[in-house]
């Protein structure tokens, strides 16, 4: 059964979905650089800081989720009066859709994450945080909090990291208010003893931390359901929800047959936060009605999208979308992306070290012209992307208007089924400097024809340091003189 436009439709509904999240917050730190010698005080690698970054983990990465595929997001946690929580709380006061209350424990500090990443590897993670549960006024002023959230919440995400904000109290206290007034309640778990859950509607362990709370093997189908049911029937718990990574999910509901649902093997970049995107997701979906079943594939979809970013990541209504259109195409389809989804991939390739190639045109019929250009724009770097102009501007550019030939979906498929060309953007620009300032690559190549003065974006290029090349220029082949010759020889009037 083809699930991609009742997902589509389900895109367009999430503007109206309210989601609270009560949970463990944290600050995801990350410092980039590179290794190039061993220190001589330890048999350890020397990083040579290049850049940092920081983002909102733990729940606070579920409702930047919520937010980003156009939900509404309601934060409730314990923030630290300390440097790192007054970033957080200026993070969150500056994202849209994301509201907040956030509760301050005396001598409680701000959970911080440092991650250090050479080459597209972490080297370490150092953690600064307090795992000892709140105290029992700080739990108190959640729930109250919490009691005000509900009367504009469709679903109630319980985030738990083992961080001590989810204690017996709050738990239970968050649990048993959203059951009393029918919001549905989806908790993701950290306790080996799943009893502290009992009375959610959904909860949502991974795979090993299924096998660890039931002791129980955890690799296939019958043995993800047989955990599941074990879980169910001990606890009062509606479904369960399970990320099994390259396996994709499994909803195992207590009445009715258990969906698996495979996931296309994507490029893994980095995992961090993967879990709160599925949460996020399939939170969203339920909170405008979507059966759960649609919720599960949208949220599994997502999660193949951001285990190929880099850090702590989001994922966005345009790049759900794409990757729905993306699922039921072949393979070389799965190359044409829209330009959020290509910045992501520039930016993964980028962190492996890889150079980024960019050329750009109409490639109305492909000849051999094209194929030369392409080929040695391919032979200076490890990726390489391709931009076309989309039908509208191809008729501005003064091409006419029998032009183009070719769709811009059949164009962009042709050259995404070359090996040498990983990725087709379609750009609505008639210039496409927009797109090239986004993208930064580190080499901009047109065609010998051009002079490189005239090389449109090739002074954005420059100015942060990258390369601007000339293919050899294969005389005699435009896809204007091709067209020209098949009139003349079908006795077209031009």
């Amino acid at each position: 059964m083809n699930h991609s436009p009742a997902m589509i439709q389900l895109l367009d509904q999430l503007c109206e979905g309210r989601v609270a999240c009560l949970g463990d917050l944290m600050l995801d730190r990350y410092v980039y650089g590179t290794v190039e010698r061993i220190s001589p005080e330890a048999p350890i690698p020397i990083l040579r800081a290049a850049r940092d970054e920081a983002m909102l983990g733990g729940a606070g990465n579920v409702v930047r989720n919520i937010a980003a595929a156009g939900g509404r997001a309601h934060l409730l946690a314990v923030n630290g009066s300390d440097e790192a929580g007054a970033e957080v709380a200026a993070r969150i006061g500056g994202m849209d859709g994301i509201t907040a209350d956030l509760v301050a424990q005396s001598g409680r500090p701000t959970t911080v994450k440092t991650r250090f990443i050479a080459a597209g590897q972490q080297l370490l993670r150092a953690d600064r945080e307090s795992a000892e549960p709140v105290n029992e006024d700080t739990g108190a002023a959640l729930l109250a909090h919490l009691d005000r959230a509900l009367a504009d919440a469709d679903v109630l995400v319980l985030s738990d990291y083992g961080k001590g904000v989810l204690n017996d109290q709050v738990l239970a206290g968050a649990i048993t208010r959203a059951g009393g007034l029918g919001i549905p309640v989806i908790a993701d778990p950290k306790r080996l003893d799943l009893s502290a859950y009992a009375g959610v509607d959904y909860l949502k362990p991974n795979r090993a931390e299924l096998s660890a709370a039931t002791s129980m093997a955890c690799d296939s189908d019958e043995q993800v359901t047989l955990a599941a049911r074990a879980v169910m029937g001990k606890w009062d718990i509606g479904a369960i929800l399970v990320s099994r990574s390259e396996q994709g999910i499994s909803l195992v509901p207590r009445d009715g047959a258990p969906v698996h649902i495979g996931v296309r093997a994507p490029e893994v970049f980095d995992v961090s936060g993967a879990g709160d995107t599925v949460v996020a997701i399939f939170a969203l979906a339920l909170a405008v009605g979507a059966a759960p079943e649609l919720g599960a594939r949208l949220a599994n979809l997502a999660a193949a999208i951001v285990v190929g970013k880099v850090g702590t990541a989001a994922v966005s209504r345009d790049e759900l979308a794409n990757g729905i259109m993306a699922a039921d195409l072949t393979r070389s389809e799965d190359k044409v992306v829209s330009a959020s989804a290509a910045e992501a991939d520039v930016e993964r390739w980028r962190a492996r070290g890889l150079r980024v190639g960019f050329t750009n045109g109409c490639f109305d019929l492909l000849h051999p012209g094209h194929i030369s250009l392409l080929n040695e724009a391919k032979d200076h770097c490890d990726r390489l992307v391709v931009a076309i102009n989309d039908d509208a501007s191809v008729r501005r550019l003064e091409k006419g208007d029998d032009r183009p030939v070719q769709a811009e979906a059949a164009r962009a498929l042709v050259l995404a089924s070359l090996a040498i060309v990983d990725r087709v953007v379609i750009y609505s620009e008639d210039k496409p400097t927009p797109l090239i300032r986004r993208l930064a690559p580190d080499m901009l190549i047109k065609g010998g024809d051009y002079d490189l003065d005239g090389v449109v974006g090739g002074d954005v290029v420059q100015g942060y340091g990258g390369e601007v090349r000339l293919a050899q220029f294969v005389d005699g082949h435009s896809s204007t003189a091709v067209i020209d010759r098949m009139g003349a020889g079908t006795g077209r009037e031009d």
